[in-house]
């Protein structure tokens, strides 16, 4: 799977303004909902109930929020970059600035877990981050 299969350019948000865990959630919650058709609440409530088990901050600046719903037919992808660091319970303790939100079909097991590992290696190469970072542009955050 590729980081391509799941974004669009219309999924990328440059310079989000949100000011705690919760908050950014929320935004990404109502970006995805306005982007799938999905319920905002039910889009919200499956990325709270997955942070309640554990922080999906996994360090250097990088969350990667993701759940499951029933109304998904193939995963879905939303990345953000945060005009200020927020915290978000990261691993590590680093504000975040970096967010992928992930969403998959309740019985998309290996598909979501493919998904999530594309992801995570992507984010964790420090030159993308650097290149993500030095952008304010969603067309070059795409690119």
């Amino acid at each position: 799977m590729e980081i391509a299969d799941l974004l669009t350019p219309e999924s990328v948000i440059a310079n989000l303004k949100v000011s705690s865990k919760k908050q950014a959630l929320h935004e990404l919650a109502k970006h995805a909902a306005e982007r799938t058709g999905f319920h905002e609440r039910a889009v919200f409530d499956v990325l709270l109930g997955r942070e309640k088990l554990g922080t999906t901050g996994i360090g250097n600046g990088i969350a990667i929020p993701h759940g499951k719903l029933a109304a998904v037919d193939q995963p879905f992808g939303l990345f953000a970059r945060l005009d200020h660091p927020i915290d978000f319970d990261s691993v590590d303790g680093v504000p975040v600035d970096l967010i992928f939100l992930l969403l998959a079909s309740e019985s998309a097991g290996a598909d979501h877990l493919k998904a999530l590992a594309r992801v995570s290696r992507l984010l964790r190469d420090h030159g993308t981050c650097e290149k993500l970072r030095g952008t304010d542009s969603a067309e070059a955050l795409y690119a």
